[in-house]
């Protein structure tokens, strides 16, 4: 195994070409004030595994492919469970 970043992060957007954009969400505690802070912070990604929005994704650092890019979807951890379509007025 390399010494490559790994973050875990769900996928906000699928809308460009072989890229995605992750959220990664974060919780610790505030080292003085010792309350549990949330934040979180999107990156985009490189993706050849055709992710959908909402898809628990495994991202590792990688070179930088483009001017934004510095990640590559690495796994899919969890897929969702797709919509079922309705057709309207049935």
């Amino acid at each position: 195994m390399n010494e490559r970043r790994r973050l875990a992060g769900v996928v906000t957007s699928n809308k460009m070409m072989k890229t995605v954009v992750v959220e990664i969400t974060r919780t610790y505690r505030h080292p003085i004030y010792k309350k549990v802070v949330h934040s979180s912070k999107s990156v985009k990604a490189h993706d050849e595994l055709g992710c959908e929005i909402g898809d628990q994704v495994q991202i590792v650092e990688t070179r930088p492919l483009s001017k934004e890019k510095r990640w590559a979807v690495e796994t899919i951890l969890k897929k969702v469970s797709a919509p079922v379509e309705t057709a309207k007025g049935e």
